[in-house]
């Protein structure tokens, strides 16, 4: 395909570090000139031109702008009609995407992680699964949402990564300080968690950890008690 990116910041970065060896011919905005230099050095197929040089160059164009800036950014640009958008702009519906790249259509929005960059994450998306599929579901995977509502609430609930890893990282200091090795301690447990998770679902894996008087389930109880489960969705349920 002929990808255009406009707005080259960390997410939209890890973007192009993901699909370049795909044989797109990917043109990126000069906006953020640093990485935007970095990613036409690493790559022969990506190249570098203005916001309108990106749009002119482009079948599908992906938005990793701020929504805050999008309007200032976006209004001067001459769209053109068959052009399909893809946004990444946390904080703006795909209607209001869309609204902004006319007579181009946004017709996908999906917020990616960081690791896109090596594939193997989850990708949150509403809009054409096919097309988002189509570039990005060989090394990922994609989860269709329904509805600007849907995606709404999973933006809330993937703010369980940064307590979950924080959790991670509490243990491997208190492991740290009783073994010669943290570093090994944390990598350890990072693995431990993450093997553990993309094997089973939730349920059956707190069953099968729930032997009774076992370790997991003494830790898990007390952390129950203290009010580990309300404090979380209290907290979801604030962000919502």
């Amino acid at each position: 395909m002929r990808i255009g990116v406009l707005g080259c910041g960390t997410i939209a970065t890890a973007v192009v570090h993901g699909i370049a060896g795909d044989g797109h011919q990917i043109t990126v905005s000069e906006r953020s000139a640093s990485r935007a230099r970095l990613l036409a050095n690493a790559y022969d197929n990506v190249t570098i031109a203005s916001n309108q040089g990106v749009v002119d160059a482009s079948d599908v164009i992906f938005l990793g702008l701020m929504a805050d800036v999008a309007p200032e950014v976006l209004e001067p640009l001459t769209f053109h009609e068959g052009q399909r958008v893809i946004t990444f702009m946390a904080g703006a519906t795909l209607q209001q995407a869309d609204a902004l790249v006319r007579p181009a259509s946004a017709v996908a929005l999906m917020m990616p992680f960081p690791a896109i960059a090596n594939g193997g994450t989850p990708v949150m998306m509403q809009g054409d699964a096919e097309l988002v599929t189509e570039i990005f579901g060989n090394r990922n995977q994609i989860f269709a949402l329904a509805s600007a509502g849907e995606m709404a609430a999973y933006l809330c609930a993937q703010a369980v990564l940064s307590p979950v890893a924080r959790m991670v990282s509490d243990a491997a200091d208190w492991l740290g300080e009783r073994v010669a090795d943290k570093k090994q301690g944390e990598a350890f447990l990072r693995e431990l968690v993450a093997s553990s998770l993309a094997d089973s679902e939730c349920g059956p894996l707190i069953e099968a950890l729930n032997a009774p008087g076992g370790y997991n389930q003494r830790l898990r109880q007390h952390m129950e008690a203290r009010g580990m489960g309300e404090t979380l969705k209290a907290g979801l349920t604030a962000l919502e």
